[in-house]
């Protein structure tokens, strides 16, 4: 329990860490003369949005790690590397591989994007928008998705810890517009800013793309990559059901609400695991709902 305690410990670190960040990144744009790439309120609901998703996923991490990881990787492969730097390059990778698929599948799926809509809802791309998460990606079972094929592989708890933290960690980066394109290598193999503002627009040449997390190499193996260059202009936010709420519950509950509803309203529990766009495909009489209310 104590190397979970201290895993919890690097967040809050690195929570810190992101503030500061955010702050500097503010008054880049200001000085740069373009202080609408920031609006304070939008911030400070996307950094509640951040604090009720690292509360409820520190709790998921306490019971379901401390309790239950161990019994998971008793059913798996029991994979233990003969040596360290090996396993922690496949621990890496596996990580990685397993989020670009949790990722696929939270734009794939209604269900899944009750969740991920919430990051997806900014219609600016500033570090902050890196924090606007949804508490209820743990408590919907979708970071089971994550943690369990981890477990069958047989890595340790507190190295699972590490590495999915990390994960995020890096990603919290590519959340900007400061920077361009970084060298060609690294952009052929990493995610960048470039590739993940792609991954954030709402128009049609950019939907479902760049799913990777720290690697980019996902996408281009499974026909998802969309270079930046060829992805026309990028407007942020998203297609169907627009947030105009800076509300972070709201923000959190509002499109599962509306999957629920929809359902109810046409009899149709395919809406729950069909596209997010389904059901304006479905049921073309179903207007794109904005949520009307605002904080």
């Amino acid at each position: 329990m104590n190397d979970i305690l201290h895993a919890l410990f690097f967040v809050l670190v690195a929570g810190a860490a992101f503030l500061a960040l955010i702050a500097i990144e503010r008054a880049y744009w200001i000085r740069r003369h373009r202080p609408s790439a920031y609006d304070m309120r939008e911030v400070l609901s996307n950094i509640a949005t951040g604090f009720l998703y690292k509360m409820v996923d520190g709790a998921v991490v306490a019971v379901f790690v401390a309790h239950f990881y161990d019994d998971i990787v008793k059913f798996g492969l029991q994979y233990t590397p003969a040596n360290r730097w090996v396993g922690i390059a496949v621990l890496f990778v596996a990580t990685d591989f397993v989020f670009y698929w949790v990722h696929w599948l939270m734009h794939k799926t209604r269900y899944a994007w009750a969740s991920h809509i919430t990051h997806h809802s900014s219609l600016r791309y500033n570090l902050s928008t890196a924090l606007r998460q949804n508490f209820l990606f743990d408590l919907s079972g979708l970071a089971m998705v994550w943690w369990v094929p981890l477990a069958l592989i047989g890595f340790d708890k507190t190295s699972v810890v590490v590495a999915i933290e990390l994960n995020l960690f890096y990603q919290f980066f590519i959340h900007t517009e400061v920077i361009g394109r970084l060298p060609a290598w690294y952009e052929a193999i990493f995610n960048t800013p470039s590739h993940h503002r792609v991954h954030h627009g709402s128009n049609v040449e950019q939907h479902d793309t760049n799913f990777g997390g720290v690697l980019i190499i996902w996408d281009r193996l499974f026909g998802t990559f969309v270079d930046e260059r060829d992805a026309g202009t990028i407007v942020y936010g998203v297609t169907h059901r627009q947030p105009t709420t800076l509300n972070p519950l709201r923000l959190n509950l509002d499109e599962w609400f509306a999957m629920w509803r929809d359902v109810w309203r046409h009899k149709d529990l395919r809406i729950v695991w069909k596209h997010p766009d389904w059901i304006e495909e479905r049921y073309p009489s179903t207007a794109p709902r904005s949520q009307e209310m605002h904080a």
